[in-house]
């Protein structure tokens, strides 16, 4: 008989914690509906420890009331970061507690509140970037991927960002993911521009896009191919773990890569990179070799040839590739800039040799000769330093060194007609 009363006592209980839980689920939705979001949250955390025994309905709308009073908080810029996270953890478990019990009331809207806050995230990423706050921005952008992780860009943004904060580890992580993941990012861009605001949109489709131009709302329709990431992924996970001493660990992981991916490019460079990191100079120029076999005319692969070679001190060679470049690409500025520093380099032997002459016959004799091999250096780099100019007049270094040469020649008109643009 007494254990009849016993359960009839705990049934007793359980219906007065239900009764106040409703009170107070009431309470903080009637707090919330009269915009006091704070007095609503305290409510709210005194209701918390009777959810785990509520009814499904009952859970659903605890945190449907929670979800909405934190962001509000977050739209008021209370604790953003805080609040935005914990508005986001309520609506999962709402949407968790609804598919689970299979009656669905909240889930759409709480759907399009995470949808906010992913935005929201992302916007304040974008933010914090501007200013620096390159740790910050990554969480954010982290945190923005965990609310829809089929939106993977975000998780590429946040390890990239990471690498910005100089948290490698924390970098590497999530590189980690994207390899698991195989993410690539290769995709399209389908845009037009606005005619109202003056800006690029970006649609999901050439279709949307199209039909947006034809009724006149959009003008100027292009289409941008987005390489893939795949190549920049790995070569940042080798670089932070040669960072880390771990080089053969990378030369692992890049292997890999290629393995499953042989078709793409950049894994190769990607690899060729490690090398050159390592100053195994033979290697990366062998693993460049393959890629130029493929692209004999990458005016890029064959001005890093250029690099390697005058870094290995093989002259001929770097004056080779830069050559090339420029008559593969006539614009390409840095190859100009590198003939001419790769030429210059000669010059110190010549002055050094030159500060130790004497005054002797054979001495002044041999002063001469270097005077004239000095003055002929100078004249060889004149056309490099001037179309450097003519490409990038904003380019300091490439007018100071090119009004040098003009005094060292003495001559005078060039040397005064440079000043005076500058």
């Amino acid at each position: 008989m007494k254990s009849k009363y016993v359960i009839l006592a705990s049934a007793l209980l359980i219906s007065v914690a239900t009764f106040a839980q409703k009170d107070q689920i009431k309470a903080a939705e009637k707090a919330l509906k009269k915009g006091e979001a704070q007095e609503a949250a305290t409510i709210l955390q005194g209701a918390e420890y009777l959810v785990t025994n509520a009814a499904d309905a009952e859970k659903a709308l605890f945190f449907f009331i929670k979800g909405n009073t934190f962001l509000e908080l977050a739209n008021k810029n209370i604790d953003t970061d805080k609040n935005l996270s914990i508005a986001a953890g309520a609506y999962q478990e709402l949407i968790s507690v609804e598919k689970e019990s299979g009656k669905v009331k909240y889930s759409t809207q709480a759907v399009a509140s995470i949808t906010d806050i992913k935005n929201k995230l992302i916007n304040g990423a974008i933010a914090d970037s501007k200013v620096d706050k390159h740790s910050e921005s990554a969480k954010k952008l982290y945190n923005a991927y965990l609310l829809d992780k089929k939106d993977t860009i975000n998780l590429y943004y946040a390890a990239s960002t990471f690498v910005n904060s100089k948290e490698y580890d924390k970098a590497l992580e999530l590189y980690n993911d994207l390899k698991k993941l195989n993410y690539s990012g290769k995709g399209t861009n389908y845009l037009a521009l606005n005619k109202v605001s003056g800006q690029e949109d970006l649609f999901a489709n050439a279709q949307e896009r199209d039909r947006m131009v034809k009724m006149g709302t959009h003008e100027k329709p292009t289409t941008e191919v987005i390489p893939s990431k795949r190549g920049e992924i790995y070569k940042n996970i080798a670089l932070i773990l040669v960072q880390n001493g771990k080089i053969d660990e990378a030369k692992k992981a890049v292997s890999e890569a290629r393995k499953l991916n042989p078709e793409d490019n950049s894994l190769v460079l990607t690899e060729a990179n490690l090398y050159l990191e390592t100053k195994d100079f033979e290697t990366y120029k062998k693993l460049i070799g393959e890629v130029l076999e493929k692209n004999p005319n990458d005016a890029d692969l064959i001005f890093n040839l250029g690099v390697i070679s005058g870094n290995a001190n093989n002259k001929a060679d770097a004056e080779k590739y830069y050559t090339k470049v420029i008559e593969i690409k006539p614009d390409y500025i840095n190859a100009y800039i590198n003939l001419a520093a790769l030429k210059l380099e000669g010059e110190k032997a010549i002055i050094d040799e030159m500060n130790k002459l004497g005054t002797s016959t054979k001495d002044m004799k041999r002063y001469d000769e270097l005077k004239a091999k000095r003055e002929n250096i100078f004249k060889s780099v004149i056309p490099y330093l001037k179309k450097g100019y003519e490409l990038d007049p904003k380019n300091e270094d490439v007018a100071k060194t090119l009004l040098n040469v003009y005094s060292a020649l003495e001559m005078t008109t060039e040397y005064k007609a440079l000043k005076a643009k500058m």
